[in-house]
């Protein structure tokens, strides 16, 4: 789970859900060059001595997650960036896996667009998310992305228990009202060093709380796409271009 780049700054994008649009937009403001030939793959020139970093949940209910999916398998397959799995990545690895999942949360729209795309594609989105980590520790440790969080005395260990925090987060074990997890709020007593990246429950503004940021702004439910940028510290945020589902309960 360790990735040691102490040269390297970095832009962490959250949750993506689909938002195909948003996410290149989002990449031009923060300096990317893309390029979008007729037929091939996209291409992305990175500014200098930067790399991207995604926090998970590439897909489900937005508007072209199969495209969100090769621009980030591009990016990783010619070493640009890195990529933690999120608890949406999941469901669909097993789903493409053959497993008995719940069709819920956005997976049927994710399902409805992979079948428009040639028969390869979803095997290779399968091994894509098998070979995915579920943390990244970065810049000689001062950094560590996971898609939920991580509290301290997880970090640098490798477990089920730390993957489901890492995909999950903390939770009560009760539903509420929405029918949706009570999660626990980890951050508020986070006294680690490494700066926390993370996602997963969706807030208005990016969230810092100690020493640990939540970026997932709620592109998908009309909100906004957020990156980090790293070392700066500096967020910087694309408007949704439509609300493309509506949440189950408010952020």
């Amino acid at each position: 789970m360790l990735a040691q780049n102490p040269n390297v700054s970095f832009d962490i994008i959250g949750d993506v859900h689909g938002c195909y649009p948003e996410l290149l937009e989002l990449l031009a403001v923060l300096g990317y060059k893309i390029s979008v030939p007729p037929k091939g793959e996209i291409g992305i020139q990175a500014p200098e001595g930067r790399k991207l970093v995604f926090v998970g949940d590439l897909v489900d209910r937005g508007p072209d997650s199969p495209a969100v999916l090769r621009l980030v398998m591009q990016v990783i397959a010619r070493k640009s960036g890195y990529c933690v799995i999120g608890n949406h990545d999941d469901k669909l690895m097993r789903k493409l896996m053959g497993r008995n999942v719940n069709i819920n949360h956005g997976l049927d729209v994710t399902l409805e667009q992979l079948e428009k795309e040639p028969p390869h594609f979803p095997m290779q989105v399968r091994r894509f998310f098998e070979t995915m980590p579920y943390y990244l520790s970065l810049d000689n440790k001062n950094l560590l992305v996971a898609h939920a969080g991580l509290p301290e005395k997880y970090h640098g260990q490798i477990s089920k228990k730390v993957r489901d925090l890492c995909l999950f987060g903390l939770t009560t074990g009760k539903l509420d009202e929405a029918g949706l997890p009570v999660r626990l709020n980890w951050a508020k007593d986070y006294a680690g060093s490494p700066l926390v990246v993370y996602g997963h429950t969706p807030v208005r503004e990016p969230n810092w709380q100690n020493n640990t940021v939540n970026i997932d702004t709620g592109c998908v439910f009309g909100g906004k796409l957020t990156a980090l940028r790293y070392p700066e510290r500096e967020t910087v945020s694309v408007q949704a271009q439509k609300t493309y589902a509506e949440p189950r309960r408010p952020f």
